[in-house]
């Protein structure tokens, strides 16, 4: 890495990550993984950044200007410009969504939590903008997938992100089976998620089908005040007296 870090640029609103200073620009913007000090996960070089793009698409409006407000208090959020890019919107319809960068102004995508286009739809816009030639520029901020397999002990440099596991328990047993094989097989850490309501089931999946030597780690409210992270063997986790209680609670879970 040489020493001429973004970071240490003399211009501290964010515009010198761009591969054309001239030309309009993609922001990834990462946001908190809870209920925190914005401080304490994102540098305070993306404020001056974050304030100064008037357009945003978001997975919902009414979270992503609370998000806006956290980051600037004197912003005007009624003057901003949100397009909405969810599970439930059209993917054929949402092009448009860039039209700002080709009129010269730079637009964010704001995920609900964590990073932008990570097991997240703000992929598919990315995947345009990309094809459009638009710079693309991610802002760095907390990721539980890495946060998580950071702290698990785990292979880090071998290691898989398999987002949901199936629904269907008899299904989600089996996809556990495999990962379990490609952990041992290949030593790569396997990382998965669920989502927050449906995560003791995927807990009690993961030590009834796993084996006894499996390890797995549990990484639960990471970067918040309740954080939860422990690695155990499944055998170990069974022979706890408690098990944490991750009902409702944003949880990472890695095995190898």
């Amino acid at each position: 890495m040489n020493g001429n870090c973004w970071a240490n640029s003399s211009n501290n609103s964010g515009h010198n990550f761009k591969t054309n200073p001239f030309m309009a620009s993609i922001y990834l913007i990462p946001n908190t993984l809870g209920e925190c000090d914005l401080n304490t996960v994102l540098p305070q070089a993306h404020f001056q950044l974050i304030a100064s793009i008037r357009y945003f698409i978001v997975e919902d409006v009414r979270t992503a200007r609370r998000f806006l407000k956290k980051v600037d208090r004197q912003i005007d959020i009624d003057s901003l410009t949100f397009y909405t890019l969810n599970r439930h919107t059209d993917l054929t319809q949402i092009a448009h969504y860039l039209t700002p960068i080709e009129q010269g102004q730079d637009v964010g995508i704001i995920s609900e939590a964590g990073c932008p286009a990570v097991a997240d739809p703000g992929a598919e816009i990315v995947r345009i903008a990309q094809q459009r030639g638009f710079d693309v520029i991610p802002l760095v901020g907390p990721s539980s997938v890495l946060l998580a397999l950071m702290g698990s002990g785990f292979n880090g440099q071998n290691f898989a992100f398999n987002g949901y596991l199936p629904i269907e328990q008899a299904e989600r047993q089996k996809r556990i089976r495999q990962l379990e094989q490609r952990a041992l097989q290949e030593h790569q850490s396997q990382i998965f998620i669920e989502t927050p309501y449906r995560n003791m089931q995927l807990f009690a999946d993961l030590l009834q089908t796993c084996r006894q030597q499996t390890m797995l780690c549990v990484a639960c409210d990471l970067t918040l005040q309740t954080q939860y992270l422990r690695t155990l063997t499944v055998g170990q986790w069974k022979h706890q007296q408690t098990l944490p209680d991750l009902n409702k609670r944003p949880t990472v879970f890695v095995i190898y």
